[in-house]
């Protein structure tokens, strides 16, 4: 689905700030503001991996890049661009050492602005399936639930 218009109000800066995170549904996709160590971020609210909810996820650097840290299963998205990073090492690497290796981009980012104390997002443009876009439709729904419940089960 292209979005139609933005960018939009999501709230005023100071608020946001003592939130840190905040949820918004703009055009019918769920998504997450974050406000970390000076700057806004804007990504899509469920992880592109089961679909859990971020809003929960430390916030940890890794290899340069600020990530959120899926607090299901500890995937690492960059909040910039939406790259999901892992460790390995490359075993043809004499000694191999273990690196942060990127899987590309994952989850949809938005754009943050910022007008007279306002924040404003505009909706990702990027053209093509990004693997979170799943979880914004009907069929991600029905999966977030049942991927929810199953973690339910396993705490008790």
């Amino acid at each position: 689905m292209e979005p139609t218009g933005g960018p939009y109000l999501v709230g005023k800066k100071d608020e946001l700030i003592e939130a840190k995170r905040s949820f918004r549904t703009l055009e019918g996709r769920d998504i997450l503001i974050i406000y970390h160590q000076n700057d806004f971020y804007a990504i899509d609210s469920y992880c592109y991996h089961a679909g859990a909810t971020l809003q929960n996820g430390d916030i940890e650097e890794f290899d340069g890049k600020m990530c959120i840290v899926c607090p299901n299963h500890k995937y690492k998205i960059c909040l910039a661009q939406g790259e999901g990073i892992y460790k390995a090492r490359d075993l043809r690497e004499k000694p191999s050492v273990f690196r942060w290796i990127s899987k590309g981009v994952k989850q949809r980012t938005h754009t943050v602005t910022e007008n007279n104390g306002d924040v404003y997002v505009k909706l990702s443009e990027q053209r093509g399936f990004i693997e979170s876009d799943f979880y914004q439709g009907e069929k991600g729904k029905v999966e977030r639930e049942k991927a929810a419940a199953a973690e339910k089960k396993k705490t008790k």
